[in-house]
């Protein structure tokens, strides 16, 4: 044993005698571990996933009908986005839009392709001549406090 290994065993000593006291008068609980985990886990999901739900028609009139139109409304519990998507003539689709927050940019993304559109008034934009397709929203939201957020949406189908 090295002079600087034999200095450290008085503290070795001390740091476990230490650690048996408060083991046994605030031991650490049993699901610990498990809780964190999961909050962790529910911060990552509300963080990066928004909740999709369909507004004006169920998930069957969707399917079984033969509406071109559909309504999606997404949430993160601070920032909420609703978009309602329409077939146009040619084929492709046309996205009007609204969110609740100050959003500085606001993309679509699909597949290797990128559409840019800005907020007007009233958090009002649109994109037009999408072609259908998985797509999903992001925007990047200034926070109450004035930081900066993304908002992104689960893929939808356009």
């Amino acid at each position: 044993m090295t002079s600087e290994e034999k200095g450290r065993a008085p503290d070795a000593a001390l740091f476990a005698r230490l650690r048996d006291a408060w083991q046994e008068r605030d031991p650490v609980p049993d699901d610990l571990v498990d809780r964190m985990v999961a909050a962790v886990a529910v911060e990552d999901l509300s963080r990066e996933y928004a909740q999709l739900t369909l507004v004006e028609s169920s998930a069957l009139d969707v399917v079984r009908s033969e509406s071109d139109t559909a309504t999606l409304q997404f949430s993160d519990g601070e920032t909420s986005v609703l978009l309602h998507v329409t077939a146009t003539e040619d084929g492709s689709r046309r996205i009007d839009g609204w969110v609740d927050a100050d959003a500085l940019a606001i993309r679509l993304a699909q597949g290797g392709h990128d559409w840019a559109a800005a907020a007007g008034d009233r958090g009002r934009f649109e994109f037009r001549a999408i072609p259908a397709g998985l797509s999903r929203l992001r925007i990047v939201v200034r926070a109450a406090d004035g930081g900066l957020t993304e908002f992104q949406t689960p893929q939808f189908e356009v």
